[in-house]
């Protein structure tokens, strides 16, 4: 697409070091690394606003990511641009063998299955691969998800809420104890369940906290102004009070 080698060549005078801008050219690998995460989260951002207009932009924003690092790679005789979209092509096509080939794929969660065991086909464990700066919710999820590719997995929800049930009381006996690290432990394997649970009810659970705090947010933000408009010279309330408030908020 023409477009698309626009955009290739706008990179490549970016880098130019001598004609380009000084600050693309001074870039690398680990420099740009946390920009890309940051578009992926902007992408998600949009969808969950539902902005088409600004999903536009910040898809374009993240495809500018991968057009940079390709640019970097070519530079040092690695890859290109043109290896990566090669590679992903050929890649897909071997993940789905029902589309590109003849095995025939009865579901989703048929094909989901398929598809992390073809994957840990050249795995030493099922779980090589999974990057180790991924948000650590992220990263719970994945790892259920791999280990039930063995079988290593609750045949339905009613095991994950026994567990979640389990590790609830294991953190009320943690706090009795008093013991900092035991709390964190006990804590942790919440947490970890919460996320197991997340994906046996196929919900993203960075999405669904996002959502929690987004509604946290306008429901605090309701009781701290009418909090301050009745009682304009206060800076601490009663707990009774701003539940009331609170309660109020939650109606509207």
């Amino acid at each position: 697409m023409k477009e698309v080698e626009k955009l290739l060549d706008l990179m490549a005078r970016l880098r130019d070091p001598n004609t380009g801008c000084p600050w693309d050219v001074k870039q690398d690998f680990v420099s740009i690394a946390p920009y890309t995460v940051e578009e992926a989260y902007e992408v998600a951002d949009a969808i969950d606003r539902k902005n088409h207009s600004d999903l536009k932009s910040e898809l374009g924003d993240l495809l500018f990511q991968v057009v940079f690092h390709a640019q970097m790679a070519k530079e040092q005789g690695l890859f290109d641009f043109k290896d990566v979209a090669e590679a992903i092509t050929l890649k897909m096509k071997q993940r789905h063998p029902h589309v590109f080939g003849s095995e025939v794929v009865r579901s989703s969660d048929e094909q989901s299955m398929r598809w992390e065991a073809e994957k840990a086909i050249s795995k030493e464990s099922v779980l090589d691969g999974i990057a180790a700066n991924l948000p650590e919710l992220m990263k719970a999820v994945k790892l259920t998800k791999y280990a039930a590719v063995i079988g290593f997995d609750w045949p339905d929800i009613k095991g994950v809420l026994d567990k979640l049930d389990e590790e609830v009381a294991e953190l009320k006996e943690a706090i009795e104890s008093e013991q900092v690290s035991h709390i964190k432990d006990e804590l942790g394997d919440l947490l970890f369940v919460c996320a197991n649970l997340a994906r046996h009810l196929e919900i993203d659970p960075a999405g669904a906290l996002r959502q929690a705090n987004k509604k946290f947010t306008e429901r605090f933000q309701f009781v701290e102004k009418r909090a301050k408009i009745e009682s304009p010279h206060q800076s601490r309330f009663d707990l009774s009070y701003l539940n009331t408030l609170w309660n109020e908020a939650k109606s509207k």
